[in-house]
């Protein structure tokens, strides 16, 4: 699958969400950017944009997208339409 472009994940290594997350995107070669918001200020960009600190959160064209069965399921749509 191609990198899909105005989309950015928001997430934690030791988030058990987050690495459903990231395992679902390595098994389907799903790349976008990634934002580990353990590197000094990207949890206060994603506070900015959601208004929260919760992750996984995918962004998407500036629009916050919560919970991982949420991200994963649209993530799936985007493969069966083949972005």
């Amino acid at each position: 699958m191609a990198y899909l472009e105005n989309h950015q994940l928001y997430y934690k290594k030791s988030c058990p969400f987050c690495v459903k997350v990231l395992r679902f995107m390595e098994d389907n070669k799903i790349t976008l950017d990634l934002r580990n918001t353990l590197e000094p200020g990207i949890q206060d960009d994603l506070v900015r944009i959601g208004g929260k600190k919760q992750v996984p959160c995918l962004v998407i064209d500036g629009k916050a997208l919560y919970e991982s069965d949420d991200i994963i399921a649209y993530l799936r749509t985007r493969l069966q339409e083949g972005a």
